[in-house]
């Protein structure tokens, strides 16, 4: 995937000649899994041949296996299993494992000429057929990630075994072919080790392509976080600075774009409401970094990687939240949204998934409103269709407002401050405002039912002004809600029986309940295996 944006050198690739030496570790990672694999085949191989030549030839065919030929094979079957266990419980890199992957196969290689030259003798005859180190030798290159040059030089020692081993019998006193003859025996040997490289090249190559399919701007795309409906969400890590990011890529064509012309539209007013949502200057909403468009037509955002859980997980690991500290979280929505909807935006997509509680610095309970690449202006614009076209459905059945399920007219921020009431209710109880066995039945409730008050569904005590604030943002008729999220905040700052939840209280439950967050502040880039973005695309 080639980007439009110009490329720099990955800091974390080393070149030698425009050749990158490195495979992407996700792909190295791919590699391994098949090693875990290659190994358990080889144990099966290895205890087929040990069961064959010590129970069923000597009972069936009267044959005898030469001394010493149950022990190799014991040993090269302790050889598979250590080895599947290392690679599947080992706490080194995914790159290491992969090393260990041709120390393997020159093992299976050293027993296999060990059963050609030291429990018979080698003569002519016997190293005239061909030797098994070259099926392990073409299976092995075509398992292990690693360099042509590594796997040269490791299939020549593989292709060696049966040569060293001739050598090993004549050093005993066993009369043996010339060397010249040895050496034209185990001619498969060397040219299986040479035909080796081709896989290892052909892997340099995918992953070449791979590292560049990841590269958008100045980012290069590390480790996929989460996927949806929309596209992808990946932790991305900036070439020149020490500072990851969040990127979310969205495709058009899961957009319902049915043209390149329909296309072009949708990717144009993304990157409008992109610059719309980079000017949200309110600390409770995400940031935006940057914006741009692959030529494959795969629009992206980089937004600050988050540390902490989105509030649908929080609930739903933990339980509902006291009321005083719902009233703590809702007013940073409110305050996030409120400014939101003064330049003239709807997010129309709330939902606990999309409302992040993150530790910020030394701040706990510190609230980010995701996924504002869904937002739409309050005045349509006739030219362009994103999101408002009839092939389109917006926003989650549990927090939709009657108005957008009815589709009565333009969606505006009353509708922001109806979800609000049923993520405060969720939050609340813990349960959603209405349920069903599926999505049509929870829409029908939203146009139809009256919600039972909050205070009737949980144990927690929640103070009458709660409830009637909540049963506000839920009214059927967009003219009896709080008109905007701004209304709402000075309404949830007039809930003084809910002011006990602060700093203190917060640090306090991050460090009983996710203590795995709290520990000293590291160097980002040092950090990256503790932060999460569960942005829902």
């Amino acid at each position: 995937m080639k980007i439009l944006a110009p490329r720099l050198q990955t800091p974390t690739q080393r070149q030698t000649g425009g050749t990158t030496t490195r495979l992407p570790e996700e792909f190295v990672i791919d590699q391994v899994d098949r090693l875990r694999l290659f190994t358990a085949v080889g144990g099966g191989l290895w205890t087929v041949a040990l069961l064959m030549d010590s129970l069923i030839l000597p009972y069936t065919a009267g044959k005898i296996a030469p001394r010493g030929t149950a022990a190799i094979e014991v040993c090269a079957i302790i050889l598979c299993i250590a080895t599947s266990l290392y690679v599947r419980y080992g706490r080194c890199t995914p790159q290491v494992k992969a090393d260990v992957g041709l120390w393997f196969m020159l093992a299976n290689a050293a027993s296999i000429a060990a059963l050609n030259t030291w429990v018979v003798n080698p003569t002519a005859q016997s190293l005239g057929q061909l030797s098994w180190i070259t099926i392990v030798i073409l299976i092995s290159s075509m398992i292990m990630p690693t360099s042509p040059r590594k796997m040269l030089l490791a299939s020549l020692a593989a292709a060696s075994m049966d040569p060293l081993g001739v050598w090993f019998a004549h050093l005993r006193g066993i009369p043996v072919p010339s060397f010249l003859a040895t050496m034209a025996f185990a001619i498969p040997n060397y040219s299986c080790a040479v035909v080796a490289t081709l896989p290892s090249h052909v892997f340099r190559r995918m992953g070449r392509r791979l590292r560049e399919a990841q590269e958008l701007g100045s980012y290069q795309l590390v480790e996929l976080l989460g996927h949806g409906g929309m596209g992808e969400v990946w932790r991305a890590r900036h070439r020149l600075l020490a500072r990851d990011a969040a990127v979310k890529l969205v495709r058009p064509e899961l957009l319902g774009a049915n043209d390149q012309a329909d296309a072009k539209i949708m990717l144009s007013r993304f990157e409008r409401e992109a610059q719309a949502t980079a000017a949200l200057n309110s600390p409770n909403s995400i940031r935006l970094f940057d914006f741009g468009r692959t030529d494959d037509g795969t629009f992206y955002y980089v937004m600050e990687l988050l540390t902490g859980r989105d509030l649908e997980s929080l609930v739903r690991d933990f339980g509902p939240l006291s009321s005083d500290r719902v009233v703590f979280l809702l007013r940073q929505v409110c305050h996030s949204l409120a400014e939101a909807h003064a330049r003239g935006l709807v997010h129309r997509d709330i939902k606990p998934a999309n409302i992040y509680l993150c530790r910020s610095g030394l701040d706990y309970d510190v609230v980010k409103v995701l996924d504002f690449g869904l937002v739409k202006f309050s005045k349509r614009d006739p030219a362009e269709t994103l999101l408002t076209s009839d092939h389109t459905t917006t926003g989650t059945p549990a927090y939709m407002a009657p108005e957008i399920i009815l589709g009565q007219g333009d969606v505006d921020r009353r509708a922001d401050v109806y979800a609000l009431g049923c993520v405060a209710y969720f939050l609340l109880t813990g349960q959603l405002v209405f349920q069903g066995s599926t999505s049509m039945q929870i829409l029908v409730q939203h146009v139809q039912s009256e919600p039972i008050p909050p205070s009737q569904r949980t144990e927690l005590a929640i103070p009458p002004q709660i409830d009637e604030l909540v049963l506000a943002c839920l009214a059927k008729d967009p003219d009896k809600r709080p008109q905007d999220a701004a209304v709402l905040f000075e309404m949830m700052l007039d809930c003084r029986t809910c002011e006990s939840w602060g700093r203190d209280k917060a640090k306090a439950w991050w460090e009983a309940h996710v203590p795995e967050l709290t520990g000293p502040l590291m160097f980002v880039g040092d950090a990256a295996d503790t932060v999460r973005q569960a942005e829902t695309v």
